[in-house]
């Protein structure tokens, strides 16, 4: 799961929140170590742009760092990462990479990276209205 479909489970309560949460409730938890940065980073962003408060951001950033979610360090994943780079950012292709060596699909609110070519894992966005 991305720090997009994270934060969205943590604070959106809109129909994306709503279905990124029944994703982080439905099984187990996998990301690059950036996630939790990244995550905290978009909830710093939302605050400051005064999208949540600063009580629902404190709250949602201790949601997040209670969250059961294995990390995982980039090294292992460097080489596929690099090989995704013309198609992806970096950021984005260690993502797909993990998800592509877990054999998992990568949960992500970025219907961009959902449409991409180059990744080997089911890249699931939440549906259209």
């Amino acid at each position: 799961m991305d720090a997009s479909a994270l934060v969205a489970a943590l604070v959106d309560s809109g129909r994306e929140g709503s279905w990124a949460e029944s994703l982080v409730a439905e099984g187990s938890l996998a990301g690059p170590e950036m996630v939790l940065a990244e995550a905290s980073n978009i909830l710093r962003r939302l605050e400051r742009a005064g999208a949540i408060s600063r009580l629902e951001a404190n709250s949602a950033c201790r949601d997040l760092l209670r969250l059961e979610m294995e990390l995982f360090p980039f090294a292992p994943f460097a080489d596929r990462a690099w090989a995704l780079r013309s198609n992806l950012t970096i950021y984005d292709a260690w993502y797909v990479a993990l998800a592509e060596a877990l054999d998992c699909p990568l949960v992500t609110l970025d219907r961009k990276l959902g449409h991409s070519s180059g990744p080997r894992c089911e890249i699931i966005v939440p549906p259209r209205s």
